[in-house]
């Protein structure tokens, strides 16, 4: 390898162990020591694929990926379709519904057109865990019980909070850990990637890989990407950014957050190398005014997601749209029909215009006071709503939909 590739190598590594992650087990310096050799790595990240829509905090790990790839590792990407049976409870409150085999495949099909903006899957394999498992004998279950404890499972926090407040825990629960557990041991696998939430279950692996193959392996977890508004990004939350959003509603998106996360949103979803991440860290320290750098932010995330032209059209709309108090120039249309009529509320009406995706969702963008309809802002959720044609009804800066006659 020559000195220029080595030191290319080396700067990826860094970022590789640098960028988003929260924890190295059993250590940042002895996963250094594997990565600068010459062994290519059998890496992999498991999903259940239970949800459909992908936001930019679910692409953390997915850029991990594709850095380890174009190292030349060898990555799988894995569809957990058999423990998705049982429903990983990591980080819940409640039981994980249970879904069919039709629903999983439907959901990784659009998961992975989805995913492909971030993962190159010509570099990735994809397998299914049912591969597998699904071949465990009773016996074969038994035994891989036996190398975990009642007590490790029941110890973990969100697991005791439902114990303690009567909650149904199903005993199969308890065996999804040992599952992800095997999933590592039979892949052969020398690094886990995960969320700090999924620590538990990667540990799993490491303990199989090291009692049943006397072979130490790797953990890496990566750090959450808030939401716009702080909190842990969400669907129900109404506070994430999806990485299928148009051009024009993920840049306002970003221009929304919060100036104390532009490091974070660089660092998280963009590939923007760290030593200008740290001179953009320079740059806020020493500015007044961050609208310049949050435009770069936003201009960058929409760029590696959508495309260049795409981008510069997205900044264009922001600026005419919201900083110089222009409506756009296409707006939704939305014919008024009998649903419609019927909603009697505007938090429902905002639900049927899918202007919010829930009703909890409309009623917290109502109270605060981004909720415009026909021109007057509405604070009470419970506020009667009747359609009027033509009436414009606008949420935040980007959402805006006009009625049309029936």
């Amino acid at each position: 390898m020559s000195k220029i590739c080595y030191t290319l190598a080396m700067d990826q590594i860094d970022d590789i162990l640098a960028r988003g992650v929260a924890n190295i087990i059993p250590g940042k310096t002895e996963l250094l020591k594997v990565l600068s050799s010459d062994k290519k790595l059998n890496v992999y990240l498991g999903i259940d694929p239970t949800a459909t829509k992908i936001h930019v905090g679910h692409a953390v790990p997915l850029r991990k990926l594709q850095a380890l790839a174009d190292l030349g590792h060898h990555i799988t990407f894995l569809i957990g379709d058999f423990t998705a049976l049982i429903g990983d409870t990591s980080d819940k409150d409640s039981e994980r519904p249970i879904l069919t085999k039709e629903e999983i495949e439907a959901n990784f099909q659009t998961y992975k057109r989805q995913a492909e903006k971030v993962l190159d899957f010509s570099k990735v394999t994809v397998r299914h865990n049912s591969e597998w498992l699904a071949k465990l004998t009773f016996e074969d279950i038994v035994k891989l019980s036996q190398h975990f404890s009642v007590g490790d499972f029941t110890s973990r926090e969100l697991i005791r909070r439902r114990l303690d407040e009567g909650k149904h825990v199903r005993l199969d629960e308890m065996l999804y850990p040992v599952m992800q557990g095997y999933d590592s041991y039979f892949m052969d696998t020398d690094l886990q990637l995960g969320g700090t939430d999924q620590t538990f279950n990667m540990q799993a692996g490491r303990t199989l890989q090291k009692n049943l193959r006397n072979k130490e392996s790797f953990v890496m977890s990566n750090i959450f990407l808030e939401g716009t508004d702080g909190e842990k990004m969400s669907k129900t939350g109404g506070n994430a950014i999806w990485l299928e959003d148009t051009p024009e509603d993920m840049y306002a998106k970003v221009m929304a957050i919060h100036d104390d996360f532009i490091i974070n949103y660089f660092t998280l979803a963009t590939d923007t190398p760290l030593r200008e991440i740290e001179e953009i860290k320079k740059e806020l320290s020493s500015s007044s005014n961050p609208m310049s750098i949050k435009k770069r932010l936003a201009l960058k995330i929409v760029e590696e997601l959508h495309g260049v032209e795409p981008s510069k059209s997205a900044e264009e709309a922001f600026a005419r749209t919201v900083q110089n108090k222009e409506l756009p120039q296409e707006i939704t249309g939305f014919h008024i029909t009998s649903a419609l009529t019927s909603v009697g509320t505007v938090s429902d009406a905002l639900v049927e215009l899918q202007l919010a995706e829930s009703r909890s969702e409309a009623k917290r963008l109502i109270t605060q006071g981004g909720t415009v309809v026909y021109g007057e802002v509405v604070r009470d959720p419970n506020q009667a709503f009747v359609p009027q044609e033509d009436g414009i009804i606008r949420v935040g800066k980007r959402k805006i939909v006009k009625l049309l006659k029936p």
